[in-house]
């Protein structure tokens, strides 16, 4: 029997207002992370932060909308059907664009086993950060 999930991304819980969608989760990933970011225009709630402590890097693609990403106070600017690594040491930041972003973000350990945050799990509790 074949084995996949297909879901929409309305189908995808949403938390922290609807700005984070919990597609790994929803899709049944083990493997890597992968969540769905939905940032309106002006947002200015994410936080400016890296992956020392679990060692992934991250793969930003821009679905939709457009978004200029603080990388180490570097400033790059993102539109539909571009992608961009991100080392695990590296700080970013997302500031969304005047039509707001829609943002696939995936996941990784380079070398490792990839470990699930326990906010990217359904039902899990929301997110907190640091922010520097």
């Amino acid at each position: 029997m074949a084995d996949y999930t297909v879901k929409r991304f309305d189908e995808m819980e949403p938390i922290l207002d609807g700005v984070f969608r919990r597609a790994r989760a929803e899709l049944g990933v083990t493997s890597f992370g992968m969540q769905l970011l939905q940032m309106p225009a002006g947002a200015d709630f994410y936080p400016n932060h890296d992956h020392s402590h679990d060692g992934q890097e991250e793969v930003y693609v821009i679905l939709e909308g457009s978004a200029d990403f603080d990388i180490e106070g570097e400033r790059v600017h993102m539109e539909p059907e571009t992608a961009m690594r991100v080392a695990p040491s590296t700080k970013r930041r997302i500031h969304p664009g005047p039509d707001g972003v829609r943002i696939l973000v995936l996941g990784g350990v380079p070398g490792g086993v990839y470990e699930p945050p326990g906010f990217t799990e359904l039902g899990g509790p929301a997110p907190v950060a640091d922010q520097d």
